[in-house]
């Protein structure tokens, strides 16, 4: 699931997105309206997080062109601009939901997981790859009905090999893919993350495969 926060405050932002990394989320983070438009345009996102009072561009006017493009991905307003027609505004623009600033952490983290289930169709949620299930809405991931113990990143590859299964990823595009905005993921990191992940799945019989040259992919599944 990757999320943009759209957020000027920067102790506020580094704090959502820690918080948000830490559950399992990929984040990408932007402090003004036209980076925002511009990362709108450009990347598809599960769910946005957007502040109205923002630096050359409104929340407001982000959230309007956003919809004109796109009509189906959720936006959570996040905001110190809590009057009742502000709220409405928002709404009638297309926002999902709204809560306003100061707001308590584990409300925004349980809307996020109400967005980001409302905005994924039920069959995709669980992604299956023989006895691995991955559920993308709860990051949880399962092998043979175990629970694995998997930390942020880890989940995160793993989610890229599912939707990926059988098809070549290199160190670069798990980079470019795993790497948020502003911070630095090396391609050592990466050979760490898939060598702690590979230990993990291979008890199960799920197998990462090592190419040299071209990079990893998750085995396919053999046809019983």
């Amino acid at each position: 699931m990757r999320v943009l926060i759209v957020e000027d405050d920067a102790v506020l932002a580094d704090g959502l997105v820690r918080s948000l990394r830490q559950s399992g989320y990929s984040v990408d983070c932007v402090a003004d309206g036209l980076a925002a438009d511009a990362a709108l345009t450009t990347g598809q996102f599960d769910l946005v997080i957007l502040d109205l009072g923002l630096p050359k561009m409104g929340g407001l006017e982000v959230l309007k062109r956003f919809r004109g493009r796109d009509g189906s991905t959720p936006v959570l307003i996040l905001t110190a601009l809590d009057g009742v027609n502000d709220r409405v505004r928002g709404l009638d623009l297309g926002a999902d939901d709204y809560l306003a600033k100061p707001f308590i952490l584990a409300e925004l983290e349980a809307r996020v997981r109400a967005l980001t289930r409302r905005g994924t169709a039920a069959p995709s949620t669980v992604m299956k790859h023989g006895d691995l299930a991955f559920d993308r809405v709860g990051k949880i991931a399962e092998l043979k009905g175990q629970m694995l113990d998997l930390s942020a990143r880890e989940l995160a590859l793993l989610e890229i090999f599912l939707q990926r299964p059988g098809r070549m990823v290199n160190k670069e595009q798990m980079v470019d893919l795993l790497c948020q905005w502003g911070e630095e993921v090396s391609t050592n990191a990466i050979e760490v993350y898939i060598h702690r992940l590979r230990k993990k799945l291979e008890p199960g019989g799920v197998r990462i495969v090592t190419v040299r040259g071209l990079g990893y992919c998750l085995e396919k599944v053999q046809a019983a």
